[in-house]
């Protein structure tokens, strides 16, 4: 059974600032290496290191940025024949900022253009298996098969009838009335503090019972950083208590927790069991520089889990 990551890659340049500016104001900032990133390519990664067979898809320029893109996906061992391809489009990059103990990232916008499935990616996505991705990018999905155009929230009931389960990792974002086509009948979908705030208008995830379903959703989960995370599935109420650690780089902490949730599940872990396991991997990475500071195996989260017993909240 393989897993389908899709989304984005980017090149991350980081920089530390004492503050973030303000309006009219003006500071310093000190750069830090560069890094292979990008949320959902992070979350691949991750899922590799646990031992997955993750393909990942993106649309990407020609340029010798995106070729370093990829062979480092390659290098971490995430599969990326079904990549595509548009020169015109700009290069994917994030410039991500560490303030405080906490980070501001700013994207450069990449635009709306479609993304054609070829056959060949249309036949391995027709299979059972896990699905990992987000909003902005399933918008864009369109697939010609036999001679019928399919696209966006259609193409996705399209794969859930073929048996591929559908992961949303919706974050800061949440989701509104006009998402609820797309996020139909989803095995699982993540939103963290603010997202699901944005959502819901509070932070009690029992709240959202009738909203899964209405939309036939079979998990809900919500992540709280150090305090860890809470999920819904059938009525019952799933909680994984976080860690006090120090905090390096939170970057990636998100991708982490859901890299590590498709390895738990596509283990026929109990959504208890997974929920613990990927608290605290994503608890374990912020402890370290990167955006991929979260691949490990899972011998190492759970050392750490065990020498980590006591920060446990």
């Amino acid at each position: 059974m393989t897993a389908f990551f899709i989304g984005d890659v980017a090149l991350d340049e980081y920089y530390t600032a004492e503050r973030w500016p303000g309006p009219a104001d003006k500071g310093f900032v000190t750069e830090l290496p560069s890094e292979a990133g990008g949320s959902i390519a992070n979350a691949a990664v991750v899922h590799a290191g646990f031992g997955g067979r993750p393909e990942f898809i993106s649309l990407l320029n020609a340029s010798p940025l995106s070729e370093r893109l990829i062979a480092d996906l390659a290098a971490h061992q995430v599969a990326t024949r079904h990549m595509l391809r548009d020169p015109a489009i700009p290069e994917s990059r994030n410039f991500i900022f560490l303030v405080g103990g906490e980070h501001i990232v700013l994207t450069v916008e990449m635009g709306q253009q479609p993304m054609w499935l070829p056959p060949q990616t249309m036949t391995a996505l027709r299979a059972p298996g896990y699905l990992y991705t987000t909003l902005y990018r399933v918008r864009r999905l369109h697939a010609q098969i036999d001679g019928q155009v399919l696209a966006q929230a259609e193409l996705l009931a399209d794969l859930r009838a073929h048996g591929r389960k559908l992961v949303f990792d919706l974050d800061v974002g949440g989701a509104t009335d006009a998402d609820l086509p797309y996020l139909q009948g989803a095995e699982v979908v993540i939103m963290n503090q603010t997202g699901f705030r944005n959502t819901f208008g509070q932070d009690d995830i029992r709240c959202a019972q009738a909203w899964m379903a209405q939309n036939q959703i079979r998990t809900l989960i919500r992540t709280a950083a150090a305090e860890g995370a809470t999920a819904m599935q059938d009525g019952t109420l799933f909680t994984a208590a976080g860690y006090a650690v120090e905090v390096a780089d939170v970057t990636g902490a998100g991708d982490t927790f859901g890299g590590t949730l498709v390895h738990g599940l596509e283990q026929g872990w109990t959504l208890q069991d997974t929920l613990a396991f990927a608290v605290a991997a994503a608890s374990r990475s912020v402890t370290q520089h990167g955006p991929r500071s979260g691949r490990t195996t899972p011998q190492n989260v759970k050392n750490w889990i065990q020498k980590n017993q006591n920060k446990k909240g």
